[in-house]
């Protein structure tokens, strides 16, 4: 489906030069003389590598329907990671850089996904927005720490080190941000 080039916005997919990309941040610009743009900034979903484009309104670019199906998070061998279709039980495996390398860490065991594919050929892989996991080593809090809005460092159950707010001490389940790693709240459980 083609669409003008200022109608691209943060998340598409679209072909451009012969390549799949995904628009990431996207600035519209409409200068004092001559016709307004759109600067978007574009990853390849093959390759991962990053483009900065001008698209004018003028452009038309064909926009990708990408095929989102559920899976479940299986099993990893060390190097691959195996998931299983939720409505076929058809298996597939993924590498890391499939997944993500910061996305890694947050995969769980029977953990809903979202796979993207183009056709036959898986893209990229959707994790929830958050997961609970276990404080297993936290900072002391400082005596009159607490009047302030400041964090202290934890390391979470999976490995990754994050910023938490002084209250909350190692054995404490926290909600985190697997997006960008960050703190969201003490778990309900």
């Amino acid at each position: 489906m083609k669409i003008n080039g200022n109608a691209i916005r943060p998340g598409m997919a679209i072909e451009h030069q012969g390549r799949l990309w995904r628009a990431v941040k996207i600035q519209h610009t409409m200068p004092g003389k001559g016709g307004a743009f759109a600067q978007v900034e574009l990853k390849d979903l093959v390759s991962g590598t990053k483009l900065n484009e001008r698209f004018r309104s003028s452009e038309t670019v064909e926009r990708v329907t990408l095929e989102q199906r559920d899976y479940q998070y299986l099993y990893t061998d060390g190097t691959t990671y195996t998931f299983m279709d939720t409505e076929t039980y058809e298996q597939i495996e993924l590498d890391a850089d499939m997944i993500g390398e910061d996305q890694v860490p947050y995969l769980q065991e029977n953990m809903g996904i979202t796979v993207e594919s183009h056709g036959e050929t898986p893209i990229g892989v959707k994790l929830p927005a958050t997961v609970v996991l276990e404080i297993v080593e936290s900072d002391a809090v400082v005596k009159g720490q607490t009047a302030s809005s400041s964090y202290k460092p934890a390391t979470l159950s999976n490995g990754v080190r994050t910023l938490v707010p002084p209250f909350i001490t190692t054995g404490t389940r926290v909600v985190i941000n697997t997006e960008d790693g960050s703190y969201v709240e003490r778990a309900k459980d």
